[in-house]
């Protein structure tokens, strides 16, 4: 039960507060990766990658590299590396219990993004792992993805926030360091954040380009 009062609970209901889409943003949709699929994806340094548990539960995870990092495979398949993370696991987990995938393919400077869904699975397939490779290094394994949708989506939200406009960006002196914020989350006593956040970058340059694993 929603611990929110007046919830939309239909889909009838949503559209009567939300006007139809126009018949060219229905169109946009198409279900494999065209040339422009294509080119947006060998061109972006940032993916955010969404899953959703066989309970439900979804998590988005941010996969980053040098342009070209996730791969395409031919008009219907892609593949992302796994680089190194926190081993927590949680979209590879999600993946081995529910195929269910969405992307947010993210290019540094364009407002506009693209958007690919789809079904996904944790691949071995030395072909598959060879291409992904990363500064050198062979994956340990690779989300694989099989593209039943994509297309480039509109550039309100980046614009809204800003999110390429350094002028406007928000004043970050009242926000705490990374480290703080780790040893309050945690609840680590004796240890400043200071100390966590050289911790934090030491760890970011030994293993930054490194296979998951």
């Amino acid at each position: 039960m929603s611990p929110f009062r007046e919830c939309i609970t239909s889909e009838d209901e949503l559209r009567e507060h939300y006007r139809r889409p126009a018949e060219t943003t229905e169109r946009k949709r198409i279900d494999h990766l065209d040339e422009h699929c294509r080119a947006f994806v060998a061109h972006a340094t940032f993916v955010l990658v969404g899953t959703v548990a066989p309970d439900g539960t979804a998590d988005v995870s941010p996969k980053g590299g040098p342009a070209g990092f996730v791969v395409v495979l031919d008009d219907h398949r892609l593949a992302i590396p796994d680089l190194s993370g926190n081993n927590l696991l949680d979209s590879l987990t999600n993946i081995v219990g529910n195929s269910a995938i969405g992307l947010l393919f993210v290019i540094p400077g364009l407002e506009e993004t693209l958007r690919v869904n789809g079904r996904a699975s944790l691949t071995r397939d030395p072909d598959v792992l060879d291409v992904c490779a990363v500064k050198d290094r062979r994956p340990t394994a690779a989300i694989g993805v099989d593209v039943s949708e994509a297309f480039i989506h509109c550039a309100k939200a980046f614009r809204r926030g800003a999110l390429w406009r350094p002028d406007e960006w928000p004043d970050r002196s009242d926000l705490a360091t990374t480290g703080c914020m780790l040893r309050d989350h945690i609840q680590l006593e004796g240890v400043s954040g200071e100390v966590l956040d050289e911790l934090l970058e030491k760890g970011y340059a030994a293993t930054l380009w490194e296979p998951g694993g």
